[in-house]
């Protein structure tokens, strides 16, 4: 299935029916007055977050998205039925955002959330409501009250509980592949990765869902590259596993370039605990690797785990500190995700 992670649609909600003008004529029953029924009321769109949805490809092909309106009133009193609410399904981690993506409308962070984003109009009244004493046979009626409509932006933010940031050609993907049942594509040339992976890691009796993004180069956040968009699919990560490559140019450059990325893109990914490993410890000298090791540890001032996500070395050590920090316990995740309705 193709990945789409930021979709626009535009949605309308059902205008309110007609009010009826309707007189009750029975025989032997004189002045028999005004019967007219109020209108029905429009349906609703709402949305609702479902499991089992990664993607937004379904609002590629469908972008508008109405209500059903409400049904006339009618004579004898009867009230118009209701338009049908149309319910609307994204996958959980999809955040709903104004035409100018200035403001945040719904975010949905746990399956089963729904909210009412536009009601319908309510119903026009019919002419037995407007009956006075002064007025015994009325002729007006309302018309329903118009439904609401607007733009809408979807966008999708993954939800993980640790996410794999770097340099392309970092080795994100192997080790994604290797401590998964992801199937990330692996080649030997930049960005391979062209959209967020999955991969739900077991480790030790407990689970948690690692993210693998596109990688980062310098000026990512100004749109260098594939830029900073898919950044937001780690936003939400409890923690970051920062995997530089040993055998590359300047690994201590490319680790400055990519926490300058992070700083610059904002959203709070800095400040996130953060396990830095140098990967593809077996593509160096043991010399070379220590010196590297020992200066990025001065640099970041923290420990810096050995990996080879190709032979397996050191991947028990990082797991091991990816579940430390992650935790395991289902309802500890949902302190940090609690859905405060909009």
């Amino acid at each position: 299935m193709q990945f789409l992670d930021q979709a626009k649609i535009f949605i309308r909600s059902g205008a309110g029916g007609p009010g009826a003008v309707s007189f009750r004529r029975e025989k032997f029953i004189e002045y028999g007055g005004p019967d007219g029924g109020n209108g029905g009321k429009g349906g609703d769109i709402i949305f609702e977050s479902v499991p089992g949805l990664n993607t937004l490809i379904d609002f590629r092909y469908a972008q508008h998205f109405r209500a059903e309106r409400g049904h006339n009133g009618a004579g004898s009193n009867r009230t118009g039925a209701g338009g049908k609410d149309l319910l609307i399904k994204v996958p959980v981690g999809t955040q709903i955002l104004s035409d100018d993506r200035e403001h945040v409308l719904a975010d949905f962070t746990a399956p089963g959330q729904r909210i009412v984003l536009l009601r319908g109009g309510d119903g026009g009244r019919g002419n037995a409501s407007y009956k006075t004493s002064t007025n015994r046979a009325p002729r007006q009626h309302g018309m329903g009250w118009p439904g609401e409509e607007m733009w809408v932006w979807l966008r999708l933010k993954l939800l993980a509980d640790a996410g794999l940031v770097g340099k392309p050609n970092a080795g994100k993907s192997t080790f994604l592949n290797a401590v998964t049942n992801a199937q990330a594509k692996v080649g030997d040339y930049p960005f391979t990765t062209l959209k967020p992976q999955l991969g739900v890691v077991g480790h030790r009796g407990r689970e948690f869902v690692l993210a693998d993004i596109p990688g980062l180069i310098e000026g990512a956040a100004d749109g260098v590259g594939i830029g900073d968009r898919f950044l937001g699919h780690v936003e939400r990560c409890r923690v970051l596993l920062h995997l530089v490559d040993s055998s590359a140019e300047d690994p201590i450059d490319d680790y400055h370039i990519v926490r300058e990325e992070l700083e610059a893109y904002g959203g709070g990914l800095c400040e996130k605990p953060e396990v830095i490993a140098l990967n593809k410890a077996d593509a160096v000298d043991e010399k070379t690797f220590a010196r590297l090791k020992k200066k990025l540890e001065k640099l970041s001032g923290a420990q810096v785990l050995a990996l080879s996500g190709a032979t397996g070395q050191g991947v028990e050590a990082v797991l091991d500190r990816l579940v430390e920090l992650v935790g395991s316990k289902i309802e500890d995740k949902g302190e940090d995700r609690q859905w405060t309705p909009v």
